[in-house]
């Protein structure tokens, strides 16, 4: 079974540093990008599976970021975090793909719990592709007597 890459978003380098040592320290595998912008980059070479995304960042926010991800990595699952929420930002984010919506300063633990529901989802879907994918190749035995 894979194993669950995540990628912390956020322009606070403090905030990115330390996120990154408590995740690895739990056994994570965890990147980081300081921008929207470099997020996009990293998910073009690396397959990410969960994205905790910043809402506030310069030049390209996250519900911008969101967006972009959504349309060029559709599996990858987004939880955004921001110090600054406000509820048309929560409902934009929400509209736009995100699984969900927390608050700085978030729980480690709850980052986590989160992280891992959305990762399931990505199971969960991949699996029901699989079973779909394997229908179309793997005739059902009526089709294989209707063939006869």
């Amino acid at each position: 079974m894979k194993k669950m890459r995540m990628m912390i978003v956020d322009d606070e380098e403090r905030f990115l540093s330390t996120m990154k040592k408590l995740l690895l320290k739990k056994g994570y595998d965890v990147v980081t990008a300081s921008s929207g912008a470099e997020a996009l980059e990293i998910m073009s070479v690396q397959n990410i599976h969960v994205v905790i995304l910043d809402v506030k960042m310069p030049g390209m926010d996250g519900n911008e970021t969101l967006r972009e991800i959504k349309k060029r990595f559709p599996l990858a699952e987004v939880i955004m975090l921001t110090g600054h929420a406000t509820m048309e930002s929560a409902v934009e984010g929400l509209k736009s793909g995100a699984m969900d919506y927390l608050m700085k300063p978030a729980d480690l633990d709850e980052i986590i719990r989160k992280a891992e529901d959305a990762f399931a989802k990505i199971k969960n879907l991949e699996e029901k592709i699989r079973v779909a994918r394997m229908r179309k190749i793997v005739k059902s035995p009526s089709e294989i007597i209707q063939d006869s």
